[in-house]
């Protein structure tokens, strides 16, 4: 492990732990702790890797093994240690990595094709959840989703991508605007501390999300490694007067939502497809409170928005707007359809949303699975101006207990 053969694990009694696996010699293996009922699905290739999380809820010296026949024998076999130390009471306080919905990039506008660079450094941070809680995201670029890559078609595309030292899984990137093996995938499996390159030509114009890739995959993408690029029709799109760039994900905890502290991974939840956490943009409050999204009576708005999953498909709605018009699963080249109330996600894929507001309040965000607004998958677009009687008029003061 990191140049320990075997090392001693020790831990707080109470604590919920997890253990990371990573193939590293492409021969079967996986990792167990049987006194604890803890045992991983076995890994066949070299890079892949896999997990268990358990709960030590009793104290003493117990052994982690791989199971496969003659692997204990050859020394795969080590020891962990319950009762180290006490459990903390309370997470330290994670940092913000919710990502801005304002960095959309500029707009390609007429030019022509031309070459350009994309940066990633994968990173694995706690980070803010909700109020009082915490995760350990594996993010691109410290934010979740990563960053919004906006180019054009005919554009030469280098993407260098860097695993920071302080990782301890492999992580890697697959652009869905990319032909190529595994989006890229298959040239970027980076080791803690070591970089990947690759070139591509964007062929196809459209809304694309990019993933990790590195197994499980799943498990990458729901920790939060995703994001989108957008490749523009040659000319560019139509101007409009604000763009925001939204992202649904979702995480599988072992705690229930609400737990307060650090909350931490569950493959088994993962692996059920059932989520404690669904958000927009990384957390509960990224478009809620950090990031106040504004736009004002008269103008024309449009959201890329896409699901990193990696599981459920959103019913993308926006509570008190109709969509004039959809780019149904990213594409800009086909009309788009219009009048639209509801439209439909999948995971790893994306739309692009375009409306006028014509009357002042507070939009919402949602999945029209209206469940998920309970595990905190909302957000807020606020319009500002005057009244438009001819739209709206109410005849009484608005409810502020209603669900809406």
């Amino acid at each position: 492990m990191k140049g320990k053969v075997n090392p001693q694990l020790v831990v707080a009694e109470g604590a919920v732990v997890q253990i990371n696996l990573v193939n590293g010699d492409g021969a079967t293996h996986d990792i167990s702790v049987p006194d604890f009922s803890a045992k991983s699905n076995q890994l066949n290739a070299k890079g892949s890797s896999t997990s268990i999380v358990f709960k030590a809820n009793k104290k003493g010296d117990f052994q982690y093994i791989c199971t496969l026949p003659g692997h204990v024998q050859a020394g795969m076999i080590g020891k962990i240690t319950v009762g180290g130390g006490s459990v903390a009471k309370q997470a330290p306080k994670g940092v913000d990595i919710s990502a801005s919905p304002f960095d959309v990039g500029q707009p390609v506008g007429k030019r022509g094709p031309q070459k350009m660079t994309v940066n990633l450094e994968t990173t694995e941070v706690l980070g803010q959840l909700a109020d009082g809680s915490t995760y350990k995201y594996w993010t691109f670029n410290n934010k979740v989703p990563g960053p919004f890559i906006r180019t054009r078609v005919g554009d030469t595309v280098t993407v260098n991508m860097a695993n920071a030292k302080d990782s301890h899984m492999i992580h890697s990137v697959d652009f869905h605007a990319v032909t190529g093996p595994g989006g890229g995938a298959a040239v970027t499996q980076a080791a803690p501390g070591s970089k990947k390159s690759f070139t591509f030509k964007a062929l196809n114009p459209g809304l694309y999300v990019y993933h990790c890739a590195t197994p499980m995959v799943a498990q990458h993408i729901s920790n939060g490694m995703y994001g989108m690029i957008l490749v523009e029709p040659e000319g560019g799109l139509p101007k409009v007067d604000r763009e925001f760039y939204v992202m649904q994900g979702e995480l599988y905890t072992a705690q229930r939502h609400g737990t307060q502290g650090e909350n931490e991974f569950s493959l088994d939840k993962l692996l059920a497809e059932q989520p404690e956490h669904l958000m927009f943009n990384g957390n509960h409050d990224a478009l809620t409170k950090t990031h106040r999204m504004e736009a004002k009576v008269g103008e024309t708005v449009r959201i890329f928005f896409g699901v990193g999953g990696p599981n459920a498909t959103s019913s993308f709605h926006v509570i008190g707007e109709i969509f004039d018009r959809v780019y149904s699963m990213g594409d800009l080249t086909s009309a788009p359809l219009q009048n639209v109330q509801t439209t439909t996600v999948a995971p790893g894929g994306a739309t692009m949303v375009e409306f006028k507001v014509e009357a002042p309040g507070r939009l919402i965000l949602v999945d029209h699975a209206l469940s998920r607004m309970e595990k905190g998958l909302v957000g807020f677009l606020h319009v500002d101006g005057p009244e438009n009687a001819d739209v709206f008029r109410a005849h009484s003061k608005p409810d502020g207990d209603s669900g809406h």
